[in-house]
């Protein structure tokens, strides 16, 4: 899935965000700082997700399968 990121310039730091998951934040000196930056937040959350998600079904019966998300 591609997700969209976004950069603003706030003083001498380039803040950024990935539209579609609250929570993906991250800043940096240079826009490619906070580049790299975002990608390492992305793959914590999306790592996190996974991880606590397995902890909570831990001993159920699970199905798990691909989704895509419908274009808008």
């Amino acid at each position: 899935m591609d997700y969209t990121a976004i950069y603003v310039k706030s003083g001498d730091w380039w803040a950024a965000t990935v539209e579609e998951l609250p929570g993906v934040n991250t800043q940096g000196k240079s826009i490619e700082e906070a580049r790299a930056n975002l990608q390492d937040a992305l793959q914590m959350v999306l790592d996190a997700g996974r991880d606590d998600m397995r902890a909570l079904t831990e001993g159920a019966e699970v199905v798990k399968e691909v989704i895509h998300a419908k274009a808008s």
